[in-house]
Parts: C-alpha cells; sequence; structure tokens
C-alpha cells in the first residue's frame, strides 16, 4: 500500500480555452496581452470577448500586446493560505497593479523586499512558471526609466 497522497487541486493554474489560449501562449512567450475596444478605445483586463465599458461584440475588441509597464496601486503580504500550493510560497505579496494602458490587474510583486513596496512604484511585468508551459504575469521593480 503506497502512502504516497495525491496531489491536490491546483488553485493558481488557469483554465485556458480557445478564447483565452492567445493570452496564454503570449504569456508562454514572456508577453502580455489585453483586449482593446475599436469603438470606445479602451483596454480592458482580464480577457473578455466583449467590451466591458461600451458593450461592443467580439468582432469590435481586439488583442494587442501591452507594454508590460505597471505602477503599484496597493498590496498585502500574505502571511498564510491553505490552498495548494500557496501554502509553500507564503509570505508572497498579492497585489493589484494599474497597467501603463489603464487597466487594473489583480497580480502578485516578486523580487522586492516586502518594505521597499510603496503605492504607485514603477513595476515592470515578468512570468512565473506555475507549471510546464503554464506562465503567469506578476510584476517586479522596474528599473529606471527613460
Amino acid at each position: 500500500m503506497s502512502t504516497d497522497a495525491a496531489p491536490g487541486p491546483r488553485h493558481d493554474l488557469p483554465e485556458a480555452d480557445d478564447f483565452t489560449r492567445p493570452y496564454w501562449d503570449a504569456a508562454a512567450r514572456g508577453s502580455l496581452l489585453l483586449r482593446r475596444c475599436a469603438d470606445c478605445g479602451r483596454a480592458h483586463h482580464y480577457p473578455r470577448e466583449f467590451c466591458p465599458s461600451c458593450w461592443a461584440g467580439e468582432d469590435r475588441v481586439s488583442w494587442e500586446a501591452a507594454s508590460g509597464r505597471a505602477t503599484l496601486y496597493t498590496w498585502s503580504v500574505i502571511q498564510r493560505n491553505d490552498l495548494p500550493p500557496f501554502g509553500g510560497r507564503v509570505p508572497y505579496a498579492a497585489a493589484v497593479v494599474d497597467l501603463a494602458e489603464g487597466p487594473r490587474m489583480m497580480t502578485e510583486v516578486v523580487d522586492c523586499p516586502y518594505a521597499d513596496l510603496r503605492i504607485g512604484m514603477d513595476l515592470d511585468v515578468t512570468f512565473r512558471e506555475a507549471a510546464e508551459g503554464v506562465h503567469v504575469p506578476v510584476f517586479r521593480k522596474a528599473g529606471p526609466r527613460p
């Protein structure tokens, strides 16, 4: 009889489908995609088939590459999380960032001491491989801006 427990469900992995596949494929290549509406001109994130601002249909909304630049809107250092695999990663900085293109995005700030986090600080996107071939966008403190 084996004592190895079956791995539990992963609560950090996306459920990619035909619509979101371009987003996750781009992330695997190190590129962050947004959706932009041709009618109102607004970008949005998380990816939706319609525009959440003006309700334009999927024929009026398209993918575009984001700059990868953001500013920190807010964050919380998570000390405890019982959902797999987060418990093995605590502490971590869960964050909301304002992307340069306008939308807000929930994410994580990495490679930065928590004491250095400041509202409005410049961030750049990077990607963490959450599972084999699955990359998720996270952000780190930006280098000097021109």
